[in-house]
C-alpha cells in the first residue's frame, strides 16, 4: 500500500502526503513518512488531513469518523498472507456502507479511489462516548444476576473439560 501511494504521489508531483509506515521495508521516495507516531501526534495528523488512507483497522476508522475526515480503507487479506484471518475484510465491508468510508480491495482500486479524492464525502461525525442506550444495557446486564437472563449471554459456560 505504501509503495502504491508513494508512486502515485510521485507521478502526480504531490508533496502534501504524509504516512505512518510502521516497520515497512519500503522506504518512500516521494512522500513524507515516519515509522510511528505517538497517539497525540496521530490525532493531530488525522485532524489536519482532508483524506486518510489506512488498512481496515478499527482504530484508524474510528479516528476518521470522530473528526469527520473521509477515509479509504484497504483491508489486509489472509489469502495473501497479510493477516491471520479476514477480519479486516469484514470490517471494510461493514464500514464501507457508511458515508465517508471508501473501500479499496487492492492497490489498483486504491489508485482509482485516490484519483477521485475530491468527490469523497465526509463521514457523519461520531462521538467518543457510548450512546446512553448502550450504557444502560451494559449497566443492566452487569447489575442483574446472570446478566438479567435476557441477553443470551446469561449462563455462558465453557464446555471444555478442565485438566
Amino acid at each position: 500500500m505504501i509503495r502504491a501511494i508513494d508512486e502515485w504521489a510521485g507521478s502526480r508531483q504531490r508533496t502534501d502526503i504524509f504516512a505512518q509506515i510502521g516497520r515497512s521495508r519500503y522506504k518512500p521516495q516521494y512522500i513524507e513518512a515516519v515509522q510511528f507516531l505517538s497517539p497525540s501526534e496521530f490525532r493531530e495528523r488525522v485532524c489536519a488531513a482532508h483524506l486518510i488512507v489506512a488498512h481496515a483497522g478499527m482504530g484508524s476508522i474510528i479516528a476518521a469518523l470522530e473528526v469527520g475526515t473521509p477515509i479509504i480503507v484497504m483491508p489486509k487479506w489472509a489469502r495473501l498472507g497479510e493477516h491471520r484471518n479476514d477480519h479486516q475484510v469484514a470490517t471494510a465491508k461493514r464500514f464501507g456502507e457508511k458515508q465517508g468510508v471508501i473501500v479499496a480491495n487492492d492497490e489498483k482500486e486504491l489508485i482509482i479511489k485516490l484519483e477521485q479524492e475530491e468527490h469523497h464525502s465526509p463521514p457523519n461525525v461520531i462521538t467518543r462516548e457510548a450512546c446512553p442506550e448502550l450504557i444502560s444495557a451494559i449497566r443492566s446486564f452487569v447489575s442483574e444476576p446472570n446478566g438479567g437472563g435476557k441477553s443470551g449471554w446469561s449462563g455462558f459456560r465453557s464446555t471444555r473439560a478442565r485438566k
